[in-house]
């Protein structure tokens, strides 16, 4: 197994045909077979062989592509960096999966100098040129012989050490295997909305090292071209569309609301779009009509995890049409059915699964679904009792497969579709010397989902600011994890066992929604 063959093989097919566009790189089938083979020599120089851990800390740009290519070929695991996270974060990922080589841009070389010490990186390409850390990516492509790089890799072999916000306030990795990895690929181009074959054109909104670019492998496997955005801009993102003539994109929806906040968005043609397909968090009824009116009739929404790798729900265009024709309007508010080969299931917390129309845990199993978390054997065991992936959202059934999510089983805020669980900011809040006791829930925000919200109790004599706490926050984490706002009150609501009732102080802001999330 190897899954970069299937770029050799396009490329064979389609040696000229466009792979990859991301700002004003437009990168060939056979560059981006050749470059990731360059890559992946290089990489074998380093000392690097099957199993190996390499480590990304980039923003969008098409060598983020083309080194994804080149590990696979390589048989090497992949460690994506959120580029948002601060130092002490990406310190945390760097130690805690092991890995030895980093490949990072001039944008964050600082925080990688700073987080590198006590890491066994020995190795550091910088995307961007040469610099005090390490050899230049280009000098390295430009050193290294053109020869076809195929390790053959076993299904259980890690591909990606997918980190995510933990429960237990760090972060956390579901292990990708190269098994699940190639499920992600039979998924993606099985179905006939997300299948991106030649003369299709996706466009990849978000982080391509993260939801964004589950999508990458299935275009390269059927000969379309990744279309990659340098970053989130409304108008840009029209722009493209109409520049690339754009056939299909991958979205969130804090990305589909500042489009529709764009006074000027009719301007743009957007005619080309087949498919627009949102997910990682939900989006209100209304805004999907809007975005119905602004797009047409293309939208269609998935729902998944770093767990599922990717997508396994899924609500289609024709399911969307339906709502919105009033013949089902309902199915606004649901997610989908089961995609592909995984098996979803609502269960109650014994695991038995309830009868269609009640409210139970949405469990999911299949080839897509990681067997776990690296180096976690306590939370695994939690998470994937019998094999099956437990994933913290209450949702109930219908007796047609239709799923509608109801609410979180766990302490987690889905804000502008990044997951943040709340004990990692009350761990922060705990630090000020001024905070007596905190809690931190999600509360309903137009445009984000969810925003952060800090209910925080101060200490005897203590004043403290609203600016102040967020700002000392801010410092201390990844910024799109700070509160968005902070409620002072005298003390905070306990259960029986003397523990912060969260959920009465939850309730509170989501009294009277008939969905506990947005």
């Amino acid at each position: 197994m190897n899954l970069g063959r299937y770029v050799r093989r396009t490329s064979c097919h389609q040696p000229d045909a466009e792979a990859v566009v991301c700002g004003g790189t437009r990168m060939s089938y056979a560059e981006l077979d050749e470059n990731s083979d360059r890559l992946a020599v290089a990489l074998r120089a380093s000392g690097l062989r099957r199993g190996d851990r390499v480590a990304t800390l980039a923003a969008n740009r098409a060598e983020l592509v083309v080194t994804e290519v080149a590990l696979y070929k390589s048989g090497l695991a992949r460690v994506p960096v959120n580029a948002r996270l601060g130092v002490g974060e990406v310190a945390h990922l760097l130690r805690e999966s092991g890995a030895r080589v980093l490949l990072t841009d001039a944008a964050h070389l600082d925080t990688a100098r700073e987080a590198l010490p006590g890491t066994e990186v020995t190795t550091v390409f910088g995307y961007d040129g040469p610099s005090d850390l390490g050899e230049g990516y280009g000098e390295a492509l430009g050193a290294a012989a053109r020869e076809p790089v195929d390790v053959d890799c076993a299904a259980d072999d890690i591909a990606v050490l997918h980190f995510t916000s933990g429960s237990t306030g760090k972060l956390k990795a579901a292990v990708q295997t190269y098994g699940n990895r190639l499920a992600l690929l039979r998924k993606t181009v099985m179905n006939p909305e997300t299948r991106i074959g030649p003369g299709a054109r996706q466009i990849l909104a978000g982080p391509v090292t993260h939801a964004s670019g589950m999508p990458l492998m299935g275009i390269f496997f059927a000969g379309g071209c990744a279309v990659v955005m340098p970053r989130w801009d409304a108008e840009a993102f029209l722009a493209t569309i109409e520049r690339e003539r754009a056939t299909h994109a991958f979205v969130v929806p804090t990305m589909i609301n500042t489009v529709l906040a764009l006074p000027n968005a009719d301007r743009y043609d957007v005619s080309s779009l087949r498919q627009l397909v949102y997910g990682a968090a939900p989006m209100s009824a209304a805004r999907i009509r809007a975005a119905w009116n602004r797009f047409g009739p293309v939208l269609s929404q998935g729902y998944g995890c770093g767990e599922t790798t990717s997508g396994v729900l899924f609500l289609s265009t024709d399911d969307h049409r339906r709502a919105i024709d009033g013949e089902d309007e309902e199915l606004l508010l649901s997610c989908g059915r089961a995609l592909g080969e995984a098996e979803v299931r609502i269960v109650d917390d014994t695991g038995a699964q309830v009868p269609d129309g009640e409210i139970g845990e949405i469990t999911v199993r299949g080839p897509d679904v990681v067997a776990g978390y690296y180096n976690e054997p306590e939370l695994t065991a939690e998470s994937f009792p019998d094999g099956w992936f437990r994933t913290g959202d209450l949702a109930r059934r219908r007796a047609d497969g239709y799923v509608f999510i109801i609410d979180r089983k766990k302490d987690m805020i889905i804000s502008g579709a990044f997951n943040i669980y709340a004990v990692e900011v009350e761990a922060v809040l705990h630090q000020h010397p001024d905070v007596f006791e905190a809690a931190v829930v999600g509360v309903p925000d137009p445009d984000w989902g969810e925003a952060v919200k800090a209910v925080v109790a101060l200490r005897d004599g203590a004043a403290l600011t609203e600016a102040d706490l967020i700002e000392f926050c801010a410092s201390r984490l990844a910024r799109m994890k700070k509160p968005r706002s902070v409620e002072f009150v005298d003390a905070l609501p306990h259960n029986p066992n003397g523990k912060i009732d969260r959920r009465t102080i939850r309730d509170r802001f989501w009294a009277g929604a008939t969905r506990r999330v947005h």
